[in-house]
């Protein structure tokens, strides 16, 4: 099992353009889209690149391989838009014998965990994590359009039971963790 990781889109049809090139080269089984998929925020600065209409088809086209859960810039009119739900605070997915708990980061997060989580992902801070922390493994890809801490846009994998962030541009990896 293959699984491609994106937070925090942000609207950029840039880094979706990006996101897009990465998907086709790596084939993923599950797109996995930790929320802000369309909207900036009022917090954030616009991403290069922004237009949410532009990132709109380039999601929908994977929408049977897409688990989505809502950002803090999601809004009803979005899951209008996308075919695929994206709406769910947390969902939950297992892999490889593994349950992986998705969430945005915005509700819980390592100070506030989903009850029976034992590998959350998350995003919403723009700043990877790839760690384990009383027995829970936290992960976040960062962003792939605005990304915070002075890290570069990012994105994650999972595959052969190991989570990775990889550089966006350049695929090199950030961090990894085998579980």
């Amino acid at each position: 099992m293959k699984a491609l990781i994106f937070s925090d889109i942000h609207g950029s049809e840039n880094a979706m353009l990006r996101v897009d090139e990465l998907i086709k080269k790596h084939n993923p089984d599950l797109i996995i889209l930790l929320g802000d998929l369309l909207y900036h925020g009022p917090r954030n600065d616009l991403p290069l690149g922004y237009h949410p209409k532009g990132v709109i088809p380039l999601l929908n086209k994977y929408k049977d391989k897409i688990i989505a859960v809502r950002g803090n810039c999601e809004a009803e009119v979005d899951q209008m838009v996308l075919e695929f739900p994206c709406m769910s605070t947390y969902s939950e997915v297992f892999v490889d014998g593994l349950k992986l708990t998705l969430t945005h980061g915005h509700i819980y997060n390592e100070e506030k965990i989903v009850p029976g989580a034992s590998i959350m992902l998350y995003g919403h801070t723009h700043i990877p994590v790839c760690h384990k922390k009383n027995d829970i493994i936290f992960f976040n890809p960062g962003s792939t359009s605005i990304p915070k801490g002075g890290n570069k846009a990012s994105f994650g994998i999972y595959e052969n039971k190991t989570l990775s962030v990889l550089d966006l541009i350049d695929e090199k990896q950030m961090l990894t963790l085998s579980i």
